[in-house]
């Protein structure tokens, strides 16, 4: 078994270097800072290094779960987060079905650059535009809730909308980039299974219904099953962005709270404890949604 193994290996030599790259990035960028890990652990001390630096246990997770912070902190990530999947996850697939339904090729291709486009645009030029269509007093939206008779609101400053305003302009940034890999798995149905229902008189919707959106079920669990993976990774630039002190009681998240004391803070144990719960959660996460996916639909990651 061993030298069949090595036999293939050396008939497919080509194939291994192509994704060596590949192993050195994950080994050397994923996997050798592992062994930072354990400053979590411990009162880290640059002078004394990782190896020095006295253990304490779990003091770090204690005072991090006994502070005022703690749960408004996983509250304000798993909100987002919970609220971004539940909205932007099913656009994409919309999206894809309905570009998929289009027969003009030049007008498919027009909105398909059109909604392709924002994902290209950087965090920060993504923020200002948000800051300039939600401006109180130029704002495009405020101008035309004014016109409408309305009272301009205060998108920015406001509690209650940091959550939508956040996860509504990710779904005009990343909905046309995201259904991408839908239209990829409408390609790949076999236009027979088409032509068979047009016999057998079904209707376009039913074509949809009993064809189009089964084709597309193992695409959609297995990224669902990845976005579970990173319920608790609430994007830190845009977040951080847009942060001001007014809203910050909604938008102060995990991920903002451990760059503050981490690295302007330079607690750099305690954001590592925080770091370590929050990865943990994800990978608990990413397990529990890929067996019970497995279970149900037959389809997982592993």
């Amino acid at each position: 078994m061993i030298y069949g193994r090595l036999k293939s290996i050396r008939r497919n030599w080509d194939l291994y270097v192509l994704i060596l790259p590949v192993i050195a990035y994950f080994v050397i960028f994923h996997y050798l800072p592992m062994y930072g890990v354990q400053i979590a652990f411990k009162d880290f001390m640059a002078v004394k290094g990782i190896g020095g630096s006295p253990w304490v246990g779990l003091k770090h997770f204690e005072r991090f779960f006994n502070s005022y912070y703690a749960w408004r902190l996983i509250r304000n990530t798993l909100g987002i987060s919970l609220y971004q999947l539940a909205v932007s996850f099913p656009i994409p697939i919309i999206l894809a079905l309905l570009i998929n339904e289009v027969r003009n090729n030049k007008f498919k291709r027009i909105v398909q650059t059109v909604t392709y486009a924002p994902h290209f645009l950087s965090t920060v030029v993504m923020v200002g535009l948000i800051l300039v269509f939600l401006s109180p007093k130029n704002g495009m939206i405020n101008l035309v809730i004014i016109a409408l008779g309305g009272d301009p609101v205060y998108f920015m400053v406001e509690n209650g909308w940091f959550k939508s305003v956040y996860v509504l302009s990710e779904v005009w940034q990343n909905a046309g980039w995201a259904s991408i890999i839908y239209l990829a798995a409408l390609a790949g149905i076999d236009p027979q299974l088409y032509e068979a229902a047009v016999v057998d008189g079904a209707s376009k919707i039913k074509r949809i219904i009993h064809i189009t959106i089964p084709s597309l079920m193992p695409t959609a669990i297995i990224l669902l099953i990845l976005n579970f993976g990173h319920v608790m990774s609430v994007g830190f630039e845009k977040v951080f962005l847009m942060q001001n002190n007014l809203n910050l009681e909604s938008s102060e998240v995990i991920s903002t709270y451990v760059y503050k004391n981490g690295l302007v803070g330079a607690q750099y144990s305690f954001s590592a404890a925080i770091g370590l719960f929050n990865s943990v959660i994800n990978f608990t996460l990413l397990i529990v949604v890929n067996s019970i996916s497995k279970r149900i639909s037959q389809t997982s990651l592993w």
